[in-house]
């Protein structure tokens, strides 16, 4: 018997990819979206051509219409929400839409899911953004690429947790909500903090997407600025991993309603920001890539990588996509469908 998905930002970059996994093996789905996101109307059109207009119910509404969410969720069996406004930098300049959409939407949400009589899988996609500048660890250069001294599986959710910028506040908070909504209420949540995620249908752009941006401005000839010197290194996940993560959790959700899990590639997925990533991306394009140089941005991490063992553990999931393959799959999507772009 198919389940009832409700899915926030299900015409986004994830939703999007998590929607068809539902559609293509038959579950009723609804996608509750405002479409503001620039790549939405594609990705929604992708869904459409591929399994038909009514194949979903389709909300084309906002987080922070509370009314709106109570009605349209009334009778989900699981919601993962992952609607939301994504980028730091647009959150400093505009702290209180921020704040409304990410916090505020959530308690919506969440709100939805308490009154549907159901009690639905809920789970958040939360952020590394939510642990800060990690400043009380110790971070070192080693050959051309910095690290954590003294973390070698990477930063765990026992890291504390230090709010940085209004996103991560706003991110924060309804990472503590879905949290304490599980203690409280009983709701059956799971707060996932994603590390870099990437993959095909990310229409990245300089602020937010930073891998599938670089991929789409080398292949489109546009111009890439490395900020700092390039070696910060972060850890990478494919949307295809997350969705598997996803689908695990909603598995085996009396074993994880309550946790806190990282989902990144780990410590066996890392790479730079340039002086690794350059190398394969100039490889993949076969030829050179010109870049500007710009200065360290405010808050930004040498280093971030996220320790996956409690998920690893938890789940039995494991990321199956390597760097290499995974930035190859994104490159080869993006050639093939330039006039997206």
């Amino acid at each position: 018997m198919s389940r009832h998905y409700f899915i926030t930002g299900g015409a986004g970059f994830i939703g999007s990819n998590y929607v068809y996994r539902l559609l293509e093996r038959g579950e009723k789905v609804t996608v509750y979206d405002n479409l503001s996101r620039a790549g939405a109307p594609r990705n929604l059109k992708w869904l459409q051509d591929k399994f038909g207009e009514k194949a979903f119910n389709l909300v084309v509404a906002d987080v922070r219409d509370a009314g709106q969410l109570a009605v349209s969720a009334r009778d989900a069996d699981v919601i993962v929400h992952l609607a939301g406004q994504v980028a730091v930098t647009t959150s400093v300049v505009k702290p209180r839409e921020d704040f409304e959409i990410n916090a505020l939407g959530t308690f919506n949400v969440l709100e939805a899911a308490r009154l549907n009589e159901r009690k639905p899988v809920f789970i958040y996609a939360s952020t590394n953004k939510v642990y800060g500048g990690m400043e009380d660890v110790n971070v070192v250069e080693r050959g051309g690429r910095w690290e954590y001294e003294s973390l070698p599986f990477g930063a765990p959710e026992t890291q504390p947790l230090d709010f940085h910028s209004p996103y991560g506040c706003s991110k924060g908070t309804g990472d503590q909500y879905v949290r304490d909504y599980a203690r409280i209420y009983g709701l059956p949540s799971v707060v996932l903090r994603q590390s870099c995620i990437y993959g095909p249908r990310q229409f990245g752009v300089e602020d937010q997407g930073w891998v599938a941006w670089m991929v789409i401005a080398a292949v489109t000839g546009r111009q890439i600025t490395i900020y700092g010197d390039g070696k910060q290194i972060r850890d990478l996940l494919h949307v295809y991993d997350l969705n598997d993560a996803y689908d695990a959790v909603i598995e085996k959700i009396d074993k994880v309603k309550g946790q806190v899990l990282n989902l990144g590639g780990g410590a066996e997925n890392t790479m730079s920001i340039w002086t690794e990533f350059g190398p394969r991306l100039e490889k993949l394009l076969g030829r050179e890539i010109p870049v500007a140089r710009g200065d360290w941005r405010p808050g930004d991490q040498k280093v971030f990588v996220a320790d996956i063992r409690k998920a690893e553990k938890m789940l039995g999931w494991k990321p199956k996509y390597t760097v290499d393959s995974g930035v190859k799959q994104l490159f080869d999507w993006v050639s093939a469908n330039k006039t997206l772009f």
